[in-house]
C-alpha cells in the first residue's frame, strides 16, 4: 500500500464532503432523487476527479482525456457534485436538478452537459459504452484510461455480464470498473432480491483483474486506481465496500433513501452533519 500526504487525503476529504452537500442539496431542492447511493460513491468519485483522471475543463473533448462512465445513472448526483466541483458548470445550478429544462436531468445526458461521456440511466449499458471506449482507445493508440462505475444491484443485469466477457475478451488492460457494493438497492438487501456472490470471485473467473477495497478509505481508493494496479492484458475491476447514504446518519444503510427526497428540515440536518 503507497503512502500520500495528508494534505492529498485531506483534500479528497474536502472534496468529497462538498460534494456530499451538494448531493443532499440538489435532490432536496428537486424533491426527487437518489441519494443514497450517490452519497455512497462519493469518496470514489473525487478520488477519480480530483487526483487521478486527467481531463480538460476548457475542452471538454480533449480526444486524450480519460473517460468515466457512471453506468449507475439514477446516482447522476455525484457525477454532477464532482463536475460542478471541477469548474464544468457553475455550482449555483445545482438546485435545477430535474427541472425540465435544465442540463442536470435525472440521468446523465451527453448531449445536454459537458463532461458527461455517456448518456446512462438503463442499467447494465455503462459497462458496455466503456468497453467501446477503451477498444477506441487501443485502435486510435491512445494511452487514456477509461474508468466505469455500477452498482452491486445493477450487477443482476445480464449486460453487465456480456460485457465483462468482451472486456476480457478483447484484452482491455485500459478500462477499470468499479463497483459500488453498498449492499442494498431500492426494494432490500441484494442478497434478498437477486444475490450476485460471490462476486469477486465471478468477476475473476470472467477473466478480470479484481481488487477488494473499503471504498471509504483513500489510501486503498488511490492505490486500486493507480496505473501501478493495472495487469497487462486485463481489464480491472474494483470492488469497493461502501456505506449507502454515507455521511448522513439517518439515511446510512437504510434502502428507504435509495431513491427517497429529504424533507426541508432534513436538508438542514444532513448539512449540518456534513458541515460539523
Amino acid at each position: 500500500m503507497s503512502e500520500y500526504s495528508p494534505d492529498v487525503v485531506r483534500k479528497l476529504e474536502e472534496k468529497a464532503n462538498q460534494m456530499r452537500q451538494d448531493i443532499v442539496v440538489m435532490v432536496g431542492a428537486a424533491q426527487s432523487g437518489h441519494p443514497g447511493g450517490s452519497l455512497s460513491a462519493a469518496d470514489i468519485v473525487a478520488a477519480l476527479y480530483f487526483n487521478v483522471m486527467r481531463y480538460d475543463v476548457k475542452n471538454p473533448k480533449w480526444a486524450d482525456r480519460d473517460r468515466f462512465v457512471l453506468s449507475k445513472g439514477h446516482a447522476s448526483p455525484v457525477l454532477y457534485a464532482a463536475l460542478a466541483e471541477a469548474g464544468f458548470f457553475p455550482r449555483a445550478e445545482i438546485i435545477t436538478f430535474r427541472n425540465i429544462n435544465s442540463h442536470l436531468q435525472g440521468h446523465p445526458d451527453m448531449k445536454k452537459l459537458a463532461g458527461v461521456e455517456f448518456t446512462t440511466g438503463s442499467l447494465g449499458q455503462g459497462l458496455s459504452g466503456a468497453g467501446g471506449m477503451a477498444i477506441a482507445g487501443k485502435l486510435d493508440k491512445k494511452d487514456y484510461r477509461v474508468f466505469c462505475m455500477i452498482g452491486d444491484g445493477e450487477s443482476e443485469e445480464g449486460q453487465i455480464w456480456e460485457a465483462a466477457m468482451s472486456a476480457a475478451h478483447y484484452k482491455l488492460d485500459n478500462l477499470t470498473a468499479i463497483t459500488d457494493w453498498n449492499g442494498l438497492q431500492i426494494d432490500g438487501p441484494n442478497a434478498e432480491i437477486m444475490n450476485v456472490n460471490p462476486l469477486p470471485d465471478k468477476w475473476r473467473a470472467f477473466g478480470w483483474n479484481v481488487i477488494e477495497i473499503d471504498g471509504h478509505d483513500f489510501t486503498q481508493i488511490l492505490d486500486a486506481l493507480s496505473p501501478e494496479s493495472r495487469v497487462e492484458g486485463k481489464p480491472t475491476m474494483i470492488i469497493a465496500k461502501t456505506v449507502k447514504g454515507k455521511g448522513v446518519s439517518f439515511m446510512e444503510n437504510a434502502c428507504d433513501w435509495h431513491g427517497k427526497a429529504p424533507s426541508e428540515e432534513q436538508v438542514k440536518t444532513a448539512l449540518a452533519e456534513l458541515c460539523a
